[in-house]
């Protein structure tokens, strides 16, 4: 289900405290492009808190548990809980850091780079929150979703990611990935994804 929708005004932020859930815009004539995956830690809604509307909506791919948050709360907790807030500008500041790369992906990857990078992105996400079992991760969306995240169609998504298959880098059957080699993987993507800090869970 869609649980934030692009223009509406958001009474609250949420916290994912489990399950998998996506941003998206959509176009007037139907076309969608998902501009990242919430994972658990992350923050939605913030936007909608701070602006005057949506200007994005968010949707469940899996079953979803969240941590509700009123939006009038949000100046309280940036007085009052000076830590929490630093985590809060935190998690604001990664979501942009993410989004410049989406962007750099569509501007400037070729498609092998991008969905090399998308899918070694999500990998290390989920290895973050100990979504990880081994070197394989339950990825529970599509290629449909991939493609919409890549801004490519889907028969184009299909022959890339059987180019990735054939690095033997990467597995991914039956809604489970599995990272094999991520060298490899990070040299299709343009290098690796390095964690800096680790990230707040508000």
């Amino acid at each position: 289900t869609t649980f934030l929708h692009q223009g509406e005004r958001s009474q609250q932020l949420y916290t994912v405290l489990g399950g998998w859930a996506f941003r998206y815009k959509m176009l007037d004539d139907g076309r969608r492009q998902i501009l990242n995956f919430a994972l658990p830690a992350d923050l939605v809604g913030l936007q909608g808190s701070l602006m005057e509307e949506m200007e994005h909506s968010v949707e469940a791919l899996t079953d979803v548990s969240l941590c509700v948050f009123p939006r009038e709360k949000v100046w309280t907790l940036y007085s009052n809980v000076p830590s929490l807030a630093f985590d809060l500008t935190w998690i604001a500041a990664r979501s942009e850091k993410l989004g410049d790369e989406h962007l750099l992906s569509v501007g400037q990857r070729t498609a092998l780079e991008r969905t090399a990078f998308i899918l070694l992105t999500l990998y290390v996400r989920a290895e973050e929150v100990g979504l990880v079992k081994g070197n394989a991760v339950q990825f529970p969306f599509t290629q449909q979703h991939l493609a919409d995240t890549l801004g490519m169609s889907l028969v184009h998504t299909n022959k890339t990611l059987k180019r990735l298959y054939a690095s033997n880098a990467i597995r991914w059957k039956g809604g489970v990935f599995e990272l094999l080699d991520r060298a490899r993987l990070a040299e299709l993507a343009g290098g690796d994804i390095i964690v800096s800090r680790k990230r707040p869970f508000i």
